[in-house]
This record gives C-alpha cells, sequence and structure tokens, in this order.
C-alpha cells in the first residue's frame, strides 16, 4: 500500500510515538516562523527556557502585524524582536518587507520540509509542498529549542482537481467551494491533500491562496506536490537548489476524498459573519457596497496585484466605494512600481497600504457602520473589521476589483475577455530588509533592548489537586480567538504585556469579563461546539490564565486552541452528553474533585458537580502521556524547563 504526499514527509520527520492514525506523533521541525503580534511572548517563551541559539535549520522572524506605530508600544516590541533574533540565530524581516507568509512562500519554502508558525496561517507554505502548521508562541519557542512538534495523526482527505478554471474565476473560489462542502469545523484532525489534472493549471501563488485558507477548515494543514510548476517559481525566486519532485504514490489510501471540477466553478463569497457562509455571484450581484479591501497572506501575490491592476486600468472606483490595497510584500510593491501597475491603481483612486497584513487584523480601513465591505482575506468574523456591525464578505481579488469599480457586487466575468496572466520569469531579489543574526562568535555580544511594555509570562502552577471555583463566563457555539481575546488598533499593541491586555479578554461577548474573573481569583469557562477556532494567538489561552480560569468546559475544541490551552497549564474539559451544556449556567458553583489524580491515571471521565443546582455532570478530560505531563507540570513552559535540566 502506498503512501499519501502528507504521509512520506511525516514520516520522514517522526521522532517520538508511533505513526498510527489517531496517535499523538513528535515530529521534527525544519523551519519556523513568527509574526510581531505573537513573536514577542514567542520569544520571551525560548529566552525562559535558557537555549543560547536556535536549532531549527531555518527560523524567522517577521514583523507585519502591529505596524502601525502610534505609541511607542509597537516599535518596541520590533526593537526587542529585532534584538532576540540577532542574538539566536533567527532572520529577522524588518517591517515593511512584507507578511509573513508571502515573503516565507518567496524567499525561504522549501518543498518537502516542516515548518510551524505562530500565526493559523502558516499553512500557506503548503502551496511550494511542506508540512506547514500553524501553532501557539510556546509551541514554536520549543521546536526553536531543537524540541519536537506533537500532533494527532491525521486523518487525509484527498481532494482531486479536474478541469481548468474558467476565466476570471479563481483559486480564491476554489478554497470557497471547499468550505462550501466541508464547513469550518470538517477539516478538523485533517491535512487536505491536492492532487489531479488540474494542480498543474493551478501557479503556486495560487495553491498557496488554497492552503493559507485550510485554515478555516479547522485542517492541521493542507498540502498540494511539489512539481515542474514549483520548480519554475523556485527558478524564477533564483532559489531551484531548494525544489525536489514530491507526489503521493499512486496506490496511496485516503480516509476521505472529494472531486472539484474547476471548470464547473464559478465566483463565489463567503458572507456575514463566517468563513463557509457561502453564497454564488449570481445570488449577490447588483449589492451596494461601500468598501473594498485587497491584500492580505491569502491574496497578495503578483499575480493577483497584476490582474486587480488589469481591471482598474483607465478607470476610476466608484465615488461611493473606499478602495485600499496592501501588495504582499516589498518583492510585490517593487516589481508593481517598476511596470507600471502600481500608477494603474493609484490612477483609479486606491488607496495604497504597505505591506503588511493592515485591514485583515483590524489595523486601520474599518468600514463605516454596518458598512459592506468585500475583503479578499480569509476571515470575516463579527467585529474583526473593527466595525462590530459591519458586513464582510471575502471574494477573490478579481471579484473585489470589478466590484469597487460598479460600486455593486459585480461577477468578474462581466468584464469580457481575460488575457492571460504569467508569473515572471525571474522576480526582483531583493532581501535588504532580511536581517541575518549575529554569528556564534558576536552573539554573546549582542543586548536584548527591552521596552517598558514588555511583561514577563504569566505565573503557573503545577496542577491542582481539586477544582472548586464559580463558571465566569458561558458562551455559545463558533466562539474564536477574536471573541476572546480582540485584535485590532487599540488592543495589538498590548500583546507583550498580558496583564493589560487581559481588561479585553472576552469583551466581545461580556465586557464584565475581566473584571468579574479576576474578581473571583479562579474560576471556569463553559463554551459550546468549535470553541477557540480561527486565530493561534496563545493571548486567548494566556490572558484567562492570568484571570484565573482553570479549566474550559465545551462541546468541542477547535485543534490550535485547546493546544495553547493544554501548554498555558488551563485543563480543556468536554462534555460527555452535550446536551449537558445546557444544565450549566454563569454564576454556578462547580466542584471536580480528584482532578490531578485522575489527569496522573490517566483517567479519561471525570464528574463536575453543580453544587448550585445539585447536578451531576461527567465530562472527558482526553489527554495523551506527554499532556498529561505538561497538564501536570502547570503548563508546557514548566514542563520544558524540567525537562532540559
Amino acid at each position: 500500500m502506498g503512501l499519501t504526499l502528507t504521509e512520506k514527509i511525516l514520516k520522514a520527520h517522526v521522532v517520538d510515538g508511533e505513526f498510527v492514525k489517531g496517535s499523538e506523533i513528535g515530529i521534527r521541525i525544519d523551519q519556523t516562523l513568527t509574526q510581531d503580534a505573537t513573536g514577542t511572548m514567542a520569544y520571551l517563551e525560548y529566552e525562559a527556557m535558557g537555549v543560547p541559539r536556535v536549532k531549527t535549520e531555518r527560523s524567522v522572524a517577521y514583523i507585519d502585524h502591529n505596524t502601525l506605530q502610534s505609541g511607542f508600544e509597537n516599535a518596541d516590541d520590533h526593537r526587542f524582536i529585532g534584538s532576540v533574533a540577532k542574538k539566536h540565530g533567527i532572520y529577522f524581516s524588518r517591517p515593511g518587507n512584507g507578511i509573513c507568509h508571502q515573503v516565507h512562500l518567496e524567499r525561504f519554502g522549501v518543498p518537502g520540509k516542516t515548518l510551524i508558525g505562530s500565526d493559523s496561517h502558516t499553512p500557506t507554505g503548503g502551496g511550494i509542498g511542506m508540512i506547514a502548521i500553524g501553532a501557539g508562541g510556546l509551541d514554536v519557542a520549543v521546536a526553536m529549542g531543537g524540541g519536537a512538534y506533537y500532533i494527532t495523526y491525521p486523518k487525509i482527505v484527498k481532494v482531486e482537481l479536474k478541469g481548468k478554471l474558467s476565466p476570471w474565476v479563481a483559486a480564491k473560489d476554489v478554497i470557497l467551494e471547499v468550505l462550501r462542502r466541508m464547513s469550518v469545523k470538517g477539516g478538523v484532525g485533517k491535512v487536505i491533500e491536492y492532487c489531479g489534472e488540474g494542480v498543474k493549471s493551478l501557479s503556486v501563488p495560487e495553491r498557496a491562496t488554497i492552503t493559507n485558507m485550510g485554515a478555516e477548515l479547522g485542517a492541521t494543514t493542507s498540502i498540494f506536490p511539489s512539481d515542474e510548476v514549483t520548480l519554475e517559481f523556485l527558478k524564477a525566486q533564483e532559489r531551484a537548489e531548494a525544489w525536489q519532485e514530491l507526489k503521493a504514490d499512486e496506490d496511496a489510501v485516503y480516509d476521505e476524498e472529494l472531486v472539484i471540477d474547476l471548470s464547473s466553478l464559478a465566483p463565489m463569497a463567503a458572507c456575514p459573519h463566517s468563513p463557509d457562509n457561502i453564497k454564488s455571484s449570481e445570488e449577490l450581484a447588483g449589492m451596494k457596497i461601500d468598501q473594498v479591501c485587497i491584500g492580505s497572506c491569502t491574496n497578495s501575490s503578483l499575480m493577483d496585484m497584476m490582474k486587480v491592476a488589469y481591471i482598474l486600468k483607465g478607470k476610476t472606483v466608484h465615488p461611493d466605494v473606499s478602495l485600499s490595497i496592501a501588495p504582499g510584500s516589498k518583492q510585490v510593491l517593487n516589481m508593481l512600481a517598476k511596470n507600471g501597475a502600481l500608477s494603474d491603481m493609484i490612477d483609479a483612486g486606491a488607496r495604497i497600504l504597505e505591506s503588511a497584513c493592515g485591514p485583515c487584523i483590524g489595523m486601520g480601513q474599518s468600514p463605516n457602520s454596518k458598512g459592506i465591505s468585500l475583503r479578499t482575506f480569509n476571515r470575516n468574523f463579527e467585529g474583526r473589521s473593527g466595525t462590530k456591525d459591519g458586513q464582510i464578505y471575502l471574494v477573490s481579488p478579481e471579484t473585489a476589483a470589478a466590484s469597487a469599480i460598479a460600486g455593486v457586487f459585480t461577477d468578474p466575468r462581466t468584464l469580457g475577455d481575460m488575457p492571460k496572466f504569467q508569473l515572471p520569469e525571474v522576480f526582483e531579489i531583493n532581501d535588504n530588509m532580511i536581517v541575518p543574526p549575529a554569528s556564534e562568535e558576536e552573539m554573546d555580544s549582542v543586548e536584548i533592548l527591552r521596552g517598558p511594555n514588555i511583561k514577563p509570562y504569566p505565573e503557573t502552577a503545577p496542577l491542582a489537586e481539586d477544582i472548586a471555583c464559580k463558571v465566569s463566563l458561558k458562551v455559545g457555539d463558533n466562539i474564536t480567538t477574536d471573541h476572546i481575546m480582540p485584535a485590532g488598533a487599540k488592543i495589538l499593541p498590548l500583546r507583550s504585556n498580558i496583564p493589560a491586555i487581559s481588561k479585553h479578554c472576552f469583551t466581545v461577548c461580556d465586557e464584565a469579563f475581566p473584571e468579574r474573573a479576576k474578581a473571583l481569583g479562579k474560576s471556569i469557562i463553559v463554551g459550546g461546539a468549535n470553541y477557540g477556532q480561527g486565530s493561534s494567538r496563545e493571548h486567548a489561552a494566556l490572558a484567562p490564565l492570568y484571570l484565573g480560569v482553570k479549566a474550559v468546559v465545551v462541546k468541542s475544541f477547535a485543534r490550535i486552541h485547546r493546544a495553547n490551552l493544554i501548554n498555558a497549564g488551563i485543563l480543556p474539559l468536554t462534555f460527555v452528553n452535550e446536551a449537558d451544556y445546557d444544565k450549566i449556567d454563569q454564576g454556578d458553583d462547580i466542584e471536580i474533585l480528584g482532578v490531578r489524580k485522575a489527569v496522573s491515571e490517566g483517567t479519561v471521565q471525570l464528574t463536575l458537580t453543580d453544587k448550585t443546582k445539585g447536578l451531576e455532570i461527567p465530562l472527558l478530560c482526553e489527554l495523551t502521556g506527554r499532556t498529561r505531563d505538561i497538564m501536570l507540570a502547570g503548563g508546557l513552559l514548566d514542563y520544558t524547563r524540567e525537562a532540559l535540566k
């Protein structure tokens, strides 16, 4: 029996555990990346482990999220990250060099390698044939220190692509179709592996768009084969030596299979407020719009930008529409400037933003009240744009540009014949905004630069014998990390200051939560299904830790957030019977006895006693041997420190 591409790469990297589906495996990590919203804490954690120099093949620190320097905080954090990178063997991508996933694809991605990043859209690297996985910052810190990264051996979904995309139908429409079929929960515990004759018709940037939004499926990662198309991309980046051919065996066995005929797809949009709320262009045609934002790690490649420039050339943005465009990297922006496409965008009335995440992470360009905004981004969660009642639609760059001109939602297929867009044979190569680390001989002389906004990791403690406290908050299904720990220009600068950022924890759901939780001293949170979907931000676990949350009891967890809770020493528990969710209310007094003993012995079932209502509710505590030890120690940082002694 042959192997899938996923299995081939994982098998070559397994260093711990049995290579058996459903079991936990530890894999060797070749590369890591961080961005500045998660990076400051990741490097504080790395420092706390006491490893002098990273042990990965390549680690890169990017500045792309907190680039708005409205106070000293972001600038201080950037200096801190830059100095840590220089001292500890990490490459540093300066502000303005671009979005981490776009730059990593261009300059560092290597087929067949493993990559974890402290950003949930790290699977973008799957477009070049990597096993690229989003993780919490502490997991990245451990990998930089030479530790394995642990995942559950995933189910593997084969997505066979047939045919070829029709003119003005985009790679974005492919992943929207996958989301329509599988939903935001459909990829949990799975890797999405693309294959079939249709793959050859997609460029590497188009493949990366598709793997990027695999994060919205809840998937562990997504991956394309490494083929002649991959080689041509790497040649154009002057990195042909990084290429190797990679594909699944012909007799590989998959757990699930989907077939998508690319020629049958039409432009689509994800409607408010979920990436799987899909409607066709026909259903939305003519809808008045207020704003268009083009960019993000999903759709900011040179290919995307050239299509946008072509549509805008000689036209004027509708007077009722605000159009902003953010090229994904300095390389892309520079090439647009040199070939005249940037001038076409400016002539049309587009507002050109720096090469950064910008509006996607809530950094500016919030729409007007109840404004309808078409965005080429990957998430449209309520309030994420910075406008609580903003109506965010996720679309392709082609749909976005056509609609910006018309002032209403427009099917780009109405634009007429589409010219052939091709990637250049050679990209503009200038890595002067990537700072290499100091040599091993020089590293001891490098000073770490710390500003007053940088606070230490929250205090942790070994798992208690019992948990007895109140329910400080009860929330529903599909709670995102944006609900738990909001982004935006006001809050992101506090990412290195857990006491300060904790004041915003869950305020989207309940403005009184931080004060209430802090006053209680210790508490638990109750939630619904798919709790913690979205961003990899570990602050959504660290802020509750600081506020005294000891356990989270839900119907089901999103993968990364559950791992982050364990890393923070917060016990993740699920209802045996989902109907029991309705029996517990905020403010109830609860008791879970024998917690430490149960975790130590590997007991799967615990009992929650709701003392307010006189009920006993069975819970599942599904921890493996390693995660049991992490919980007993009080979190991954304590566990790792002990292991390194």
